[in-house]
């Protein structure tokens, strides 16, 4: 562990556009009304690479507004771009808090790109003994691959994250040379950052090139192999090739001094978190990082917890239905005979809540192999086997519209019970729909 240098630099904006559109269908909104989508999920994104990777030394790196020189070469660099949707520039001074409560150093370089400082600091690293990964979905970064330089590329909800090392590289883009990847990115062009790249060249044609003629230098040195229209578009691409190529090229060079103490994992700052964690309303978050006997020893802070939640009308609202059924657990009785079932519904349909909720084996309601139905009231919870006649005599707490039902995803009861021809009427409660609501 002496020598233990693992060093973890993080892609910002890439990981925070990421984040927030991850919740772009269902946003994460506080009671204040502010949208933590993007601060919420680049938290977790950061708190998932400290618990599994364990690294020695980690950064997180910006772009920043000033132009860069790819700028002034070529001016429709990144043109296409919208502009920052105003909730996610307003989740960037939080994210700032954020670092620095966890004494995670912000990274940036003015006339640069974060690509260009991550390459830069990656390649002073690997000269100082560092195993480097660089946390980005950006394909880019894989010119950069080394024997001692990874790209860590980020979970999505189609796959797992993974690491590319110089082998996944070369299989990913079909090359010989990790080098390659540049003239690669150049011949085929990279819509993401208005590059054009040589007319005509996909990504079948920028490899066949690349094996043919190694780069493309070699290939503008090789036209008079090419034939038709391939040819001619080819020499017409020779300027804005070489153009591409450089626009492509991550600068090592970037006038930023490496000090691995700077970046050295430290403790977190608690009282930071606690406050930060509070105002974003991440009870969760704040109970995984700081751990649940930490906010639990001051009891005042406890209490102002319960009362500050008590007084939120939305929740009340929400739980006034469940207040009877709360830390009303008690033992319950298996049914399975007719006269004993309709002797408990009859009990159970004097009063106006009851909790349902039904027991199978899969999430399929058509085709599901029901084991039984659980009926609770805050005095009795009966368990009643299922059977055909069994789940009919259900009818007379169902169809009652005086009794509120309370249960868990209701809407899949109710396809259950559709199957019976049976119907749930009254007033529902669905426990699920209510977590969600406070708990997005």
């Amino acid at each position: 562990m002496k020598n233990y240098k693992k060093l973890f630099l993080l892609d910002a904006y890439a990981l925070i556009y990421r984040a927030y559109f991850a919740f772009i269908k269902n946003p994460r909104i506080n009671s204040k009304g502010i949208n933590t989508s993007a601060v919420f999920g680049f938290t977790n994104s950061l708190l998932e690479i400290i618990r599994k990777e364990s690294p020695s030394h980690l950064a997180v790196v910006f772009d920043t507004s000033k132009p860069t020189e790819r700028h002034v070469q070529f001016p429709e660099y990144k043109a296409q771009r919208e502009k920052m949707p105003e909730e996610l520039r307003d989740s960037l001074p939080y994210i700032d808090r954020l670092l620095e409560a966890f004494n995670i150093p912000k990274l940036y370089k003015d006339g640069y790109e974060a690509d260009d400082v991550i390459g830069t600091l990656a390649k002073k690293a690997e000269k100082e003994g560092f195993t480097v990964y660089m946390m980005t979905p950006d394909k880019d970064f894989a010119q950069l691959v080394s024997d001692n330089i990874f790209m860590y590329r980020p979970a999505t909800k189609w796959r797992a994250a993974d690491v590319w090392g110089v082998p996944e590289v070369l299989e990913k883009f079909k090359i010989k040379l990790v080098s390659q990847v540049i003239d690669f990115l150049a011949m085929m062009g990279d819509s993401a950052d208005n590059i054009p790249g040589i007319a005509g060249v996909g990504e079948k044609t920028a490899q066949k090139f690349i094996k043919e003629y190694g780069s493309i230098e070699g290939l503008f040195e090789n036209t008079h192999h090419l034939k038709g229209k391939i040819k001619e578009k080819v020499e017409e691409s020779r300027g804005l090739g070489m153009l591409c190529k450089k626009l492509v090229t991550i600068i090592t060079d970037v006038p930023i001094n490496f000090n691995e103490e700077d970046l050295q994992l430290t403790e977190k700052n608690q009282s930071k978190i606690t406050e930060l964690f509070d105002e974003l309303e991440f009870r969760n978050l704040k109970e995984r990082v700081l751990g649940p006997q930490l906010i639990n020893k001051d009891k005042k802070e406890t209490k102002a917890y319960e009362d500050e939640n008590a007084g939120r009308p939305v929740q009340i609202d929400l739980f006034s239905s469940m207040q009877p059924l709360i830390n009303e657990a008690h033992k319950y009785k298996t049914l399975s005979n007719k006269n004993d079932i309709v002797n408990a519904l009859s009990e159970v349909s004097f009063h106006d809540k009851v909790a349902l909720q039904v027991f199978c084996d899969t999430n399929d309601a058509l085709t599901t192999n029901i084991a039984g139905y659980a009926i609770s009231t805050k005095k009795n919870s009966y368990y009643i086997v299922h059977s055909d006649e069994h789940i009919k005599l259900l009818n007379i707490i169902l169809s009652n519209l005086e009794i509120e039902k309370i249960g868990f995803n209701i809407k899949f009861l109710i396809k259950v019970l559709k199957r019976f021809n049976l119907e749930l009427l009254g007033d529902l409660f669905d426990i699920e729909n209510a977590h969600y609501l406070l708990h997005p």
